[in-house]
């Protein structure tokens, strides 16, 4: 009994998290669409929103949690674009048939690090080639992506900002020697998994002599952004979710919309 009623709490959450998600897609006034960006023979599947304004705009890369792009993601894209960005959210799965969040999970799992990153900077290349991108390129990551926000920040130089959700961090100095961005973090405090790593790379980017700064949203769990939209949701993952909205669209605006 105990399990079908877990069971049928998930099932509620996702249908009132899917619900607005789905609805703000379907009447979302500004443009979007698929981009087949390739590299060696690779396509990879990349969603883009547009802004509506009238000169060119900053570009933000999102990078999707262990269960793969969903239309969570394309609704945080479309978003962004409300607020003046141009936003791309890549399928590193794709190529991949998957057929389950389980699915993904595992498959995401076996991805070449390698092939992770190469996908990445194909995507960040072709989006500093858009006609109406200024040419400026932030990234952010949530769970898996927040992950490899970390690592693509150290591999990528021309990164403006970058923004961690609930993502472990470095462990090792070599982690952070290449990273030429400040990095923003956002955690649960209800997320002791995650939040173990923080400590130590706080410690690695302050010697490295480079900029970090968390904020942990108290009795939020992990995947609050996500979770904080569900009817359904806590009060403290709603209210982590809407403080780390207005504190994400404050940071990326300090570094330049035009709008």
């Amino acid at each position: 009994m105990r399990q079908l009623l877990l069971t049928l709490v998930l099932f509620t959450f996702g249908c009132a998290t899917q619900s607005a998600v789905t609805d703000r897609l379907e009447t979302s006034p500004r443009h979007s669409e698929w981009a087949q960006i390739t590299r060696d023979g690779r396509t990879i599947q990349t969603w883009v929103a547009y802004p509506e304004v009238s000169t060119k705009a900053p570009v933000v890369i999102l990078i999707h949690e262990n269960r793969g792009l969903t239309d969570w993601e394309r609704g945080v894209a479309d978003r962004l674009a409300e607020n003046g960005f141009i936003a791309l959210a890549p399928n590193m799965l794709s190529g991949i048939g998957v057929g389950s969040a389980d699915a993904a999970r595992e498959a995401i799992g076996k991805l070449p690090a390698s092939q992770v990153m190469a996908d990445l900077h194909a995507v960040a290349d072709y989006a500093k080639k858009i006609p109406a991108a200024d040419g400026t390129l932030q990234v952010a990551g949530f769970c898996w992506g927040g992950a490899r926000t970390w690592l693509f920040a150290n591999d990528r130089r021309d990164l403006t900002a970058s923004y961690v959700f609930y993502g472990t961090g470095p462990q090792e100095g070599s982690g952070v020697a290449s990273i030429n961005s400040p990095v923003y973090g956002f955690y649960g405090g209800n997320d002791a998994r995650v939040n173990a790593t923080i400590p130590k790379t706080e410690e690695l980017m302050r010697a490295a002599g480079k900029r970090f700064e968390p904020v942990t949203y108290e009795g939020a769990g992990h995947a609050f952004m996500r979770a904080g939209m569900a009817a359904d949701a806590t009060p403290a993952n709603r209210r982590a979710h809407d403080e780390a909205w207005a504190r994400w669209l404050q940071l990326l605006k300090g570094f330049g919309v035009h709008r």
